[in-house]
């Protein structure tokens, strides 16, 4: 009986092996209850005549999408209004979260400011919008504010020129002209040398002491490199497009709708909110002595925030930031209640056309967590980078 023995104890009574059966067991548990349970509900979708396949999303949706990152029409299939769903979901996401973590930023380092009526100001702010829940914010944008707006024969104009009325947010845009794709590869080559220079002179920095100032390095090469190529083009890669004025409407230029301005308002205000309280209490983690060693040392506030509190502040700030971040992912599947078109309004609109509701709200399910998962990723990664490491 050697041969059921491991280092010298019988195999049903070494832990690591228990262990190992107690989590095989509990595998088979769950797979067998899963495929009875999937099975258990084909069999009932079945007798009821419910379709569980995804063969429908190669129909026509015959409907329309009042706005929508790709071009689409009544004509598509339910295939591209379901991507023309997620590509919306996913500019009101990145556009909010890169909004809200500038304001949030701004706010929280007022929060702690020596200013008084900064830092009150920074504080009404906070605990007004972080204590209304997000959906009355939202009407509030878009039945309160912009609905109404004055009709576009009497627009609101800024310098720019910028206009406001009731259908829309214009603004002057750049078009891109026939040099555009040429000048785009200058572009991208910026990008790769720019990374490239920033791993270079951190090594640098690292290994000899010297100081390289490799973010500074490389973003001056992100900048340079495209401005050489804009120059080195035939003509403009850009061109100045300027909102007119039309028969019912604005036309060129920047458009953003009365559902998108509100949304995306309502999103960056009100999660902003919430990562400036996360900015704060990331600065105030660190030691005062460190601070005070940077004064000491001839550093303005301004360098001793930069190069000594948020550097050592990411380490708290970034965890709860993610959080934060996969909740205004989440969050976006409001837009239904002011007709945005995202990807919970598109859906549910295929719903009605093809009648497949299991087969779309998994569809639903499994876009919305391979975006939080995507984000969440992303966000791990810098979190190792900046996270305290024992030595």
């Amino acid at each position: 009986m050697r041969f059921l023995t491991l280092g010298g104890v019988p195999l049903w009574r070494d832990a690591r092996v228990l262990r190992a059966a107690a989590q095989i067991i509990s595998v088979l548990i769950v797979v067998i209850v899963a495929v009875f349970v999937i099975n258990n509900v084909l069999d009932a979708a079945e007798k009821r005549g419910f379709s569980l396949g995804f063969g429908f999303l190669e129909e026509e949706a015959g409907f329309i999408i009042s706005e929508s990152v790709i071009e689409y029409g009544a004509a598509d299939t339910f295939q591209s209004a379901f991507l023309a769903g997620v590509l919306n979901t996913l500019k009101i996401a990145l556009l909010g979260i890169i909004l809200a973590t500038g304001l949030g930023v701004i706010v929280g380092v007022a929060r702690i400011s020596s200013n008084w009526l900064v830092r009150t100001v920074a504080g009404v702010y906070v605990e007004t919008f972080r204590n209304i829940p997000l959906l009355i914010q939202l009407f509030f944008w878009y039945f309160g504010v912009f609905l109404l707006l004055p009709p576009v024969r009497e627009s609101i104009q800024w310098p720019g020129p910028v206009f406001l009325n009731a259908r829309g947010f214009f603004a002057v845009w750049g078009s891109a002209s026939s040099s555009f794709s040429t000048w785009i590869w200058f572009v991208l080559a910026g990008v790769i040398l720019a990374l490239a220079v920033r791993v270079a002179a951190g090594q640098v920095q690292s290994r000899f002491g010297r100081a390289t100032h490799p973010n500074l390095s490389a973003l001056a090469v992100l900048v340079i490199l495209p401005i050489i190529g804009w120059f080195l083009m035939a003509e403009s890669p850009l061109v100045r497009d300027v909102p007119e004025l039309g028969r019912f409407n604005f036309e060129g230029g920047l458009r953003l709708s009365p559902e998108f301005a509100a949304f995306l308002l309502g999103l960056v205000i009100y999660t902003a909110s919430f990562i400036a309280e996360i900015v704060r209490a990331g600065i105030l983690s660190v030691q005062k002595g460190q601070l005070e060693a940077a004064r000491a040392l001839g550093l303005n506030e301004l360098q001793t925030m930069q190069s000594v509190a948020f550097p050592q502040a990411m380490r708290v700030i970034v965890p709860p930031l993610i959080s934060q971040f996969l909740n205004l992912t989440k969050n976006s599947s409001l837009g239904i209640l002011i007709a945005y078109p995202d990807l919970y309004f598109v859906s549910r609109t295929m719903i009605n056309q093809a009648g497949r509701a299991v087969p779309i709200f998994l569809m639903i399910m499994g876009a919305y967590l391979l975006m939080s998962l995507t984000f969440a990723v992303i966000g791990n990664i810098y979190n190792r980078r900046v996270r305290y490491v024992d030595r």
